[in-house]
């Protein structure tokens, strides 16, 4: 069994923009996965497996958009129940993932079957766990490689880095940032933490996506999962 419980993570302060390809399928841009190798495998590598390159991309693009502002009120943490689901997601290897998330909201596996997805009822805000890969490198290596994939791709994606910072004691490590939903063109709030396990290397990548002014509850949601969160692997044949 490979999982710990994970104290609240130290969020740095360094500002970075970068850019990410939209998402699709009902993902939304905070929620598109990438291949296996770019969340916590050997080798970095943005979307289709090509190369990570620090270089900005030279891709042409259009100027920024002006987004929409979703006025909702925001979620709050202290309203939010929690339970526990287990569930299996496939790739390299069947994990058994245990996961404390928001007790309503709707669970559905995503397709390739390596994340499974948790939505709120009025689909504003959601959270989706990566599981089967190899584990095989520090939480802070695959936080790179995802900064080094929105670092090489088009300016026109509206993604800014708002922290990104690895706690020393759980070695986890956690990403926020803005990014333009291209569903609804509207500023949306991502938080990414790749979660260790006790040897140090990430076990599960736990992301949640909600409004600018969700924040405080979406580190709430973050927290819960990835202090509860347990993974037991089995291999595929």
């Amino acid at each position: 069994m490979a999982g710990r419980g994970v104290g609240r993570a130290l969020l740095g302060s360094g500002l970075l923009a970068v850019t990410l390809l939209g998402g699709a399928g009902g993902y939304g841009l905070g929620l598109a996965t990438t291949g296996q190798q770019a969340s916590a495998g050997t080798a970095a590598a943005p979307l289709a497996g090509a190369s990570v390159s620090t270089t900005p991309s030279t891709t042409p693009s259009t100027p920024p958009r002006k987004l929409k502002q979703d006025n909702s009120d925001p979620l709050q943490a202290d309203e939010i129940r929690y339970r526990t689901r287990v569930f299996y997601v496939t790739s390299v290897v069947r994990s058994q993932v245990s996961v404390r998330v928001p007790s309503n909201w709707e669970m559905t596996l995503l397709d390739p079957p390596k994340d499974m997805k948790f939505n709120e009822p009025e689909r504003r805000r959601a959270v989706r766990i990566q599981g089967g890969f190899k584990i095989t490198r520090p939480p802070e290596d695959s936080m790179k490689a995802r900064i080094a994939q929105f670092k090489a791709l088009a300016a026109d994606k509206m993604v800014t880095v708002l922290t990104h910072e690895v706690d020393p004691a759980t070695k986890n490590a956690t990403l926020t940032y803005n990014y333009a939903d291209p569903e609804n063109n509207t500023l949306k709030l991502g938080m990414i933490r790749w979660v260790a396990d006790d040897e140090g290397l990430c076990m599960l990548e736990i992301a949640v996506t909600g409004l600018p002014q969700d924040k405080s509850a979406l580190a709430d949601i973050l927290d819960h999962a990835s202090e509860s969160a347990t993974r037991s692997d089995e291999p595929l044949n």
